[in-house]
């Protein structure tokens, strides 16, 4: 059948359940023998393997959340990092045999934590006799035969990830990650694996990388002028065939992309960000498809080829090492090579096992530094802060991201033409956990209200664009009749939207009216007091994400650039924070949007 988002999503719900790592079966020869009809005369040889497989494990190695300071726990009660993955790992290749095994990832590997961050900015891998990058020192132990390339590998910047991939004992994959000039692929485009078998004939596992169109706006800062991203069904019509060529009897892609067929940037790209189904139905030749970049969870998902009618086998395991994928083979010998007979995917649940103590171990030193690097007191606040319900109100902690922003880009334009405009700023809330203590304020505090790399700019608006950004951003909101009870869980997130992709605007004074559809939903956009001008200028603070046009958000990415830093949104908040020494949000805080009905506030 045809590639149904719909479909995926029920089938994906259905399934959703991680399961536990069973107790040891049968061996893998034995299962082996056991399937299919064996023909007079002539016993068929039969092989079985397993590929395990992570992704978006984001710097994360041990079960600890850098910004509580405290072990890892959620809702769920999942657990988190490649110190657990470890072990589940080992256990598979006890049960199966190591030698019938593969484990590879779909990328996203060296960004996330304060960890990865503290290797690529603090101490960083790429200095003069530097350290090796904790997340290359732990999959080297692990044992991983390949990975792709996500987005966030671009983040830091080519050098960083040429160092990490410098410290990998396995390859970085990315076919659609070519030379800007040379249009020649930039990192390996595949890897090649040779699997023993008992019957004198071994398997040839290709492993083919794929990586997210995407960076090209996200990392534009990173990558443009030095690499292209085309798109992964193209790159993989391309060396599927060649991998089939080279004689590959199992052919796997490891593609950072969301199976819905989606793309969060519109039509900026003419390249799909979801595109792992896509790349299934349209490409002949795959058998499974480790999926990466959208940290859902899909156990099993089957896409069928439109030109061979076979099936596919697609799996997403959990993000930062939550779940491990595995894709269960079976094999069988025929007109003198092997075929796939059968492909099945389940996930395993890290939480179900302890760490493995020799990553632990391994790794105590770094993850010791960065707890002692995390929790260095910097200031002070003068009440306590909480962005539990900055998706729904005016709160003083995102305020103060703002606040900071604002103040650093008025500064730069001082002295400059633009220095008499207003300053405006847009922020997100990143994460609802995320909370400022009375009192004492750490590293950890700060850095935990922006959990990404960006980077700030100053981007020249008019008042009529600013309120086509605002109108386009209030589609997050679920449209709630007046009179309808309104569930704070259930108005946010509409149509998919992330929390990300919600920008507040300091230093305008609006209303929401969630009542009205998307695109009629700003009511009373002024600032000091009156009725915007359309024609009027104002300088906005913006992070080079939104900026690079990231979450498809009108005119900014267009916006003359009056002003930008190369220094993280983080470290200016930290950096602020030092300076004044107090954060008291009598001084910054005010309640300037609010969500409406018919005029009437919602909270």
């Amino acid at each position: 059948m045809p590639f149904d988002r719909r479909t995926f999503l029920g089938t994906s719900a259905a399934t959703g359940a991680a399961v536990a790592l069973a107790g040891p079966a049968g061996s893998a020869s034995a299962a082996a023998s056991a399937a299919g009809q064996v023909p007079a005369g002539r016993p068929v040889k039969r092989y079985a393997f397993t590929v395990m497989g992570t992704t978006d494990l984001h710097g994360n190695v041990f079960n600890w959340d850098y910004f509580t300071d405290k072990e890892f726990d959620d809702k769920a009660h999942n657990d988190v990092g490649l110190a657990k993955i470890s072990t589940l790992v080992e256990r598979v290749r006890a049960e199966k045999g190591r030698r019938n095994t593969l484990l590879i990832d779909a990328g996203d590997t060296i960004q996330g934590t304060q960890l990865s961050y503290y290797y690529a900015k603090v101490d960083p891998i790429t200095a003069r006799r530097g350290p090796v990058h904790p997340m290359a020192q732990a999959m080297n132990a692990i044992g991983y035969d390949a990975a792709a390339l996500g987005n966030h590998e671009f983040n830091y910047g080519i050098p960083v990830l040429r160092k990490f991939e410098e410290q990998c004992d396995f390859p970085l994959l990315g076919a659609n990650a070519l030379d800007a000039r040379s249009l020649r692929p930039a990192f390996a485009p595949y890897s090649m694996h040779r699997l023993r078998t008992p019957c004198g004939r071994d398997v040839k596992v290709a492993v083919l990388g794929l990586t997210n169109p995407g960076i090209a706006i996200w990392d534009k800062q990173n990558v443009q002028g030095k690499m292209v991203f085309p798109g992964l069904e193209e790159q993989a019509a391309k060396y599927v065939p060649r991998l089939r060529s080279m004689g590959a009897d199992v052919v796997i892609v490891s593609a950072h992309s969301g199976s819905s067929g989606t793309s969060s940037y519109g039509d900026q790209l003419p390249y799909i960000e979801n595109a792992a189904g896509l790349v299934a139905e349209q490409v002949p030749g795959i058998d499974a498809i480790l999926v990466g970049h959208a940290h859902t969870e899909i156990p099993e998902y089957r896409v069928k080829n439109r030109e061979t009618g076979r099936e596919v086998v697609l799996s997403e395991p959990l993000k930062w090492g939550q779940r491990l994928t595995l894709f269960d083979f079976e094999l069988v010998f025929e007109r003198g090579r092997w075929s796939v007979e059968k492909v099945s995917a389940q996930v395993l649940n890290s939480n179900t096992v302890p760490e493995d103590p020799k990553i632990t171990k391994l790794l105590s030193d770094e993850h010791a530094k960065v707890v002692a690097y995390v929790n260095q007191v910097i200031g002070t606040s003068t009440q306590a802060m909480s962005a539990a319900e900055g998706p729904v109100k005016d709160v003083p902690i995102i305020d103060l991201i703002n606040h900071v922003q604002a103040d650093t880009v008025r500064a730069a334009l001082a002295g400059t033409e633009f220095a008499a405009l207003p300053v405006l700023s847009q922020a997100s809330c990143f994460s609802r956990t995320a909370s400022i203590p009375a009192g004492q304020v750490t590293i950890r505090d700060a850095a935990g209200l922006y959990p990404f790399e960006n980077t700030l700019e100053a981007r020249l608006l008019t008042g009529a664009q600013l309120k086509d950004y605002l109108e386009y951003s209030a589609k997050y909101y679920v449209q709630t009749a007046p009179g309808e009870v309104v569930d704070p869980a259930k108005l946010t997130n509409a149509e998919g939207t992330p929390d990300y992709n919600y920008d507040a605007v300091y230093g305008l004074s609006y209303e929401i009216d969630v009542a009205q559809p998307k695109g009629s939903r700003i009511v009373g956009l002024s600032f000091g007091g009156r009725p915007v001008d359309p024609a009027a200028q104002f300088v906005l603070a913006v992070n080079n994400y939104r900026a690079s046009g990231g979450g498809n958000f009108p005119h900014v990415p267009g916006a003359r650039q009056l002003w930008a830093n190369s220094d993280e949104i983080r470290n200016t908040i930290i950096s602020w924070v030092k300076a004044k020494g107090t954060v008291d949000p009598a001084q910054f805080a005010s309640v300037d949007w609010k969500l409406t009905r018919a005029g009437v506030p919602v909270f």
